[in-house]
């Protein structure tokens, strides 16, 4: 993957940030956790998107209809085993 852009911080000072691949992994994991702090932030107060209420409303119906159901954290992770084999 490669980026290179200018990048702006709070104070709107120019970084320039090399290709990922030419990072090392605490710069790779410096990026992530500053996109990460921005975005969280910038959605701090947002709510969630309209099919995100949508889907859960779905969902809970069709558990009322008995048309789906919950399964246990262990069901879970032995059915993707057995999918990744």
């Amino acid at each position: 993957m490669s980026v290179r852009a200018p990048c702006y911080n709070s104070l709107m000072a120019v970084q320039t940030i090399p290709e990922i691949d030419e990072m090392t992994a605490a710069q790779q994991v410096e990026l992530m956790e500053a996109l990460w702090k921005s975005m969280s932030e910038r959605n701090l107060n947002n709510e969630p998107p309209e099919w995100h209420r949508q889907y859960l409303e779905d969902r809970e119906k069709a558990l009322a209809r008995g048309e789906d159901s919950f399964i246990s954290i262990d069901e879970f992770e032995a059915d993707l085993r057995r999918e990744l084999k």
